[in-house]
């Protein structure tokens, strides 16, 4: 393989080879495929695992180095010209909610991967080494909260308090890490030289205004509460409506303040996303009702008045209590890094706009440790978190290669 320096500009002409891109998304959407088209691999799972194996294979085959933390995340290492350089990473995640989607996470791990594939087919040497990696956890389906395995990797959350949290059916992270034998041994320490995550939109703005790329200036500061209802449980045929202490009714009360506080504070958002009822027969009035509710605002004034406005709602019901139990203050990415991802994309003669992201990312966390940007490619009709979640072949080729020439962009810059 001929070793040549990255000098010079790389011309237009596509380096990635996007039929095995295409390849590589099918071959993964059966590590826990639904038959809808869909994926319902929670993380730590036995899909969780073959899919974890599946990376481990690939890795291998490119020439990488596997290592994998007491977290579970792996990285997989590529070398540069310049050990002593550390590493220009990118990734994204393997999990997916349940009854999700095959692009949702995993297509900038991939992408990570067509990279690499391209730079040693192509003969191409980056000064720096690159590093394509797998977070644990970032969707939070099965264990809360969302995102850490980044968490831990940048110091947000304690090692120790991630590996005790536990599932519904009382399973702990460690004990599934141990389960599926991920559970590693070794800390990857070194700070990036930079982090850039490609993902889908998962929403309808890029399709809407037919945008190939978004260039994502932040990610947006998040909130979940838990809220309870307490009320009396009691007879539904022989307890007059006047007598009645209906928790659930408390309940959608609050579930319309909450649609009404999330439009008055745009562009933030608001969502009841679970409920509980309880007893939940049909011939008791409700005695307790549990809501989980998620909040995001791109600002911290707004995130501030909304809660400030929940609590209110929620002071309102009587016999009622809310807890804040977990917040991501909103981020903003690195401003030479979001330039790369406009130029590379321009190269590319695909079209592009700024946007920052409604859904939180594992670049979020890492942020806090190096330059970061992120790139998003349209989501047919704006699902994700869904079966017919989709984004085509064509445009995941093109955000693969916005993502490799943002990395070789970023290696001349940072080297």
């Amino acid at each position: 393989m001929m070793d040549q320096p990255l000098a010079s500009r790389i011309g237009p002409t596509p380096l990635l080879d996007a039929a095995q891109l295409n390849a590589d998304i099918e071959a993964t959407a059966r590590f826990g495929g639904t038959g809808n088209g869909g994926v319902s691999r929670l993380t730590l799972t036995p899909e969780d695992k073959a899919v974890r194996d599946w990376f481990v294979a690939r890795a291998s085959e490119l020439g990488c180095s596997v290592t994998i933390d007491p977290i579970g995340n792996l990285f997989a290492s590529y070398p540069g010209r310049n050990a002593a350089l550390p590493a220009i990473m990118t990734g994204s995640h393997l999990d997916t909610q349940p009854g999700g989607g095959r692009y949702d996470g995993i297509l900038g791990v991939l992408a990570g991967f067509a990279a690499l594939r391209a730079l040693k087919s192509s003969g191409l040497v980056t000064e720096h080494p690159l590093t394509v990696v797998n977070w644990t956890n970032e969707e939070g389906s099965r264990f809360s909260p969302a995102m850490f395995g980044s968490g831990v990797h940048a110091g947000a959350i304690a090692l120790d308090e991630a590996l005790a949290i536990r599932d519904q059916s009382g399973v702990s992270v460690g004990q599934a890490l141990d389960s599926i034998g991920y559970r590693g041994s070794r800390s990857h320490t070194e700070n990036p030289a930079a982090y850039v995550e490609l993902h889908i939109e998962q929403g309808p703005v890029l399709e809407a205004e037919g945008i190939a790329i978004g260039a994502v200036t932040g990610v947006q500061g998040l909130r979940w509460f838990d809220v309870e209802i307490k009320g009396t449980e009691s007879h539904a045929g022989s307890t007059p409506m006047a007598n009645r202490r209906d928790a659930l009714t408390a309940a959608a009360r609050l579930i319309l303040d909450v649609e009404a506080i999330g439009r008055a504070h745009a562009p933030g958002v608001l969502t009841v996303g679970r409920a509980g009822v309880f007893p939940n027969s049909r011939n008791v009035v409700p005695g307790r009702v549990s809501l989980q509710i998620d909040m995001r605002h791109p600002g911290k004034a707004g995130l501030e008045a909304m809660e400030t406005a929940l609590r209110q709602a929620v002071a309102g019901q009587t016999d009622s209590r809310i807890e804040r139990i977990w917040a991501k203050k909103p981020v903003a990415f690195d401003p030479a890094c979001i330039d790369a991802v406009r130029q590379a994309a321009a190269d590319c003669g695909l079209s592009c706009r700024d946007i920052a992201s409604g859904a939180g990312h594992d670049a979020a966390h890492l942020a806090t440790l190096a330059p970061t940007a992120m790139i998003f490619i349209p989501s047919r009709d704006g699902l994700s978190h869904n079966e017919r979640e989709y984004s085509s072949p064509r445009q995941c080729a093109d955000g693969a290669e916005v993502l490799l020439r943002t990395l070789l962009k970023l290696d001349r810059r940072l080297a």
